[in-house]
């Protein structure tokens, strides 16, 4: 265990963002008062505020873990009244003693926030230069120019995207069904097993249409940009229960000034041609079929119940129907995948010619097995470099694709980050909706989140339940949340 200990309560999640970045397999306590327990503490880091200045001092336990006890300290001085130049010159100390004492460096720097590209687009908004932009994140943030360079790049790219939208004036809308074939080792997701919710399907699908008609009504006049049907794995859903969702959107809402319209079809396993069939007679324009790997053996490890094959005849039926914008996920820092593994993926992949590719960097979320289970998989190997990246964006590259949008999440693996590649005009305009986050986007269905945009640019939010017997039974309730945020 690392323990932190702050002699007063100020910057604690800053503070455990950033240790854990370094140190991402260790528990790591931030407390102000510390009482003692059975875990060995490897390393002390002690944070003391006082009048203008800050102290923090990194030590090793006396006696030592191994070797020499080691300390190093620093001070520096704040401006009391300015709490965000204080927490930017906390991190930017606290990464120079944890990069000294662990000899580590971060591609993101003290970055430890989901949507680094918000810097770039807010700077570039405001008439600043690339290079204006990568002198402030490398002094503010130690981001590494790589890193800056590319969120510069995607950040002009989707400025350049947004122009086709009336963002403050529009909406979007996310439709959540939170099932799946099976749940994947890694997934934190809100997902239940198909096979115990089939006879519940129409319940659930009434709380939904309940939820859409209500969203109707509030939203008439007012101009739908983009939808997404996400999950879990919406093709799940049997094609008649399928028609009857498309069909409810299609009845209650405006349809024709969308975008975009997207469909998971996600798992290969929940993909036919009679789903397919629906979602072309439905105007579906985008689907995504998520290999995650293209690896037999990882699959199975991972929990995803179907053969490489299965991926490929799933893709390239979606092909021939007539689907001209298909995207593929895939993850970088698989249990047991090499270098070789990722290369050999994305040589298939680059042989099926997706029109676009998102790459996702492990992230080890505290609700996934691989995390709860963690005893029972200890012996697995999970590595991800930059190498792996780089091949990922130099066949992307091949296949005609550029980087469109950048996310990161907690706890991912070698602290890198998830970006979407794509052909020219076959950006996820969605994607960068939700991560942007400069349009209001109404979701629907079980563990969906809203987020209001105001035209100051604050957000405020509200969760449906994620379990889906309290979703259906408690239906008015979350219309009633929604009504509260989305009133004027």
């Amino acid at each position: 265990m690392i323990l932190v200990q702050l002699n007063q309560e100020n910057f604690e999640y800053d503070i455990h963002s950033l240790v854990k970045a370094f140190y991402p397999t260790e528990n790591i306590s931030v407390c102000v008062d510390h009482k003692e327990n059975a875990e060995p503490v490897r390393l002390y880091l002690l944070v003391c505020y006082e009048p203008g200045n800050i102290r923090l001092e990194l030590k090793e336990p006396d006696p030592p873990i191994s070797g020499s006890p080691q300390s190093l300290q620093r001070v520096f001085a704040v401006d009391d009244n300015d709490r965000k130049e204080t927490k930017n010159l906390l991190k930017m100390n606290l990464y120079s003693v944890l990069s000294e004492y662990t000899g580590q460096t971060l591609p993101w720097g003290t970055l430890t926030g989901i949507r680094p590209t918000k810097i770039p687009m807010t700077m570039l908004a405001a008439g600043k230069t690339s290079e204006d932009i990568t002198n402030y994140m490398k002094n503010t943030y130690a981001t590494s120019l790589e890193k800056i360079g590319l969120s510069i790049e995607i950040a002009r790219r989707e400025t350049e995207l947004l122009r086709k939208l009336d963002v403050k004036e529009g909406y979007s809308l996310y439709i959540g069904i939170p099932f799946c074939p099976s749940t994947c080792l890694y997934c934190s997701f809100t997902s239940f097993p198909i096979s115990v919710w089939k006879k519940r399907m129409d319940d659930y699908l009434n709380a939904l249409e309940k939820e859409i008609d209500d969203i109707a009504r509030r939203f008439a006049g007012r101009q739908l940009d983009t939808i997404y049907i996400g999950g879990g794995t919406p093709t799940t859903l049997e094609p008649e229960q399928l028609d009857r969702l498309l069909s409810v959107l299609e009845q209650k809402l405006d349809l024709s000034h969308l975008v975009e319209y997207t469909a998971e079809a996600g798992r290969p396993d929940s993909i036919s041609r009679d789903k397919l069939e629906v979602l072309r007679a439905h105007g579906i324009s985008r689907i995504s079929i998520n290999p995650q790997t293209m690896k037999q053996e990882t699959l199975d490890l991972i929990g995803r119940h179907h053969t490489v094959a299965q991926i490929t005849d799933s893709f390239l039926l979606a092909r021939s129907m007539g689907f001209d914008n298909i995207n593929m996920d895939l993850i970088m820092g698989l249990p047991e995948e090499t270098l070789d593994d990722v290369r050999h993926t994305f040589e298939q992949i680059r042989e099926l010619d997706p029109d676009s590719v998102t790459v996702h960097s492990l992230a080890l979320k505290r609700a996934a097995r691989l995390q709860m289970q963690k005893e029972d998989y200890q012996g697995l190997t999970m590595i991800n470099t930059q190498q792996h990246l780089d091949v990922a964006a130099d066949i992307c590259a091949q296949m005609g694709m550029t980087p469109y949008y950048l996310y990161r999440q907690k706890n991912m693996a070698g602290n890198f980050e998830n970006v979407g590649y794509a052909k020219d005009g076959k950006a996820g305009i969605y994607n960068i909706l939700i991560m942007e986050e400069k349009q209001t986007i109404v979701a629907c269905g079980a563990g969906s989140v809203s987020k209001r945009v105001y035209p100051d640019g604050r957000i405020e939010r509200c969760e449906n339940v994620k379990d889906v017997a309290s979703f259906i039974e408690r239906i008015d309730e979350m219309i009633e949340r929604k009504r509260k945020l989305l009133e004027d």
